[in-house]
């Protein structure tokens, strides 16, 4: 699977909004930014995009910032990927001769792009959330 910077950049900057969505306080392209070592120019193009598509918005002025538009339990990687990368792409093989193992081949790619899809589509950001709140494994030292 290939995640654009695009597309990883974008589901960073949703996680850490999700992570402040309760106080109902908008943050800053900078803080974000400097926190995940973002480009802010890059960043405030992605969160446009975002915003155009209606995921996120925009408060102007000293305090203001970016902001979900919805509950992170209303929000999928699976938006966050069909906004910033589109619609997903047939699955398309490299085999110039149709045979009967090229044919096999192309329904497996098939059916794990469309596994992909699910998992993306069922993978809601308060899981993510839930996850990063989860304590580590324990560290041993020898």
């Amino acid at each position: 699977m290939n995640v654009s910077a695009r597309t990883e950049y974008a589901c960073i900057a949703l996680l850490e909004l999700a992570l402040r969505h309760e106080s109902g306080q908008p943050v800053r392209v900078r803080e974000i930014a400097a926190t995940h070592g973002i480009p802010p120019q890059f960043l405030v193009q992605i969160l446009l995009q975002l915003k155009a598509a209606g995921l996120v918005a925009s408060t102007r002025g000293a305090a203001g910032g970016y902001r979900l538009t919805r509950e992170p339990s209303e929000l999928s990687l699976g938006d966050v990927m069909g906004v910033i990368e589109g619609p997903p792409q047939s699955v398309n093989g490299n085999a110039t001769a149709e045979t009967p193992q090229s044919r096999i081949l192309q329904a497996t790619w098939r059916r794990a792009a469309a596994m992909e899809r699910q998992l993306l589509d069922s993978t809601r950001f308060s899981d993510l959330l839930a996850q990063m709140r989860e304590p580590g494994e324990p560290m041993f030292y020898i």
